[in-house]
């Protein structure tokens, strides 16, 4: 079992930064992809940011260019900046862990993922 724990959301205004932290623990391995998704009120949960064990990254096209995913692979931490946010990146996010080791330079589908946080809050205000 691979335990996933977000941290750092919140409240932002509208153009404004916030950095998502995800701590991997449990059986977890470098090797597994991880990743970010989110789902906004009344809205079908979608694919963020991966990334996999040779550090393809892949991001929804909403977000490219203004979020970077990253990972410590020491410390087995994940990260999502996000700069520059919209309202409509207001959503409650979640870090994903495939389970198993995996080369994927695509988001990648949420049954593709075996593992999730419970998830961390985002709401941007305009």
């Amino acid at each position: 079992q691979v335990q996933l724990a977000e941290s750092g959301g919140g409240s932002v205004q509208v153009g404004g930064s916030l950095r998502l932290s995800c701590a991997a623990s449990g059986s977890f391995q470098s090797g597994y992809c991880m990743g970010w998704f989110r789902q906004a009120p009344g809205k079908e949960r979608e694919g963020v940011a991966t990334i996999d064990v040779a550090d393809n990254i892949a991001y929804a096209d909403s977000v490219k260019g203004r979020f970077t995913i990253s990972k410590d692979k020491a410390n087995n931490f994940l990260y999502l900046q996000m700069d520059r946010l919209k309202p409509e990146d207001t959503a409650m996010y979640y870090c994903v862990c495939s389970g198993t080791y995996c080369y994927r330079d695509r988001l990648g589908l949420e049954h593709e993922y075996r593992y999730w946080g419970q998830g961390t809050q985002v709401n941007v205000s305009s």
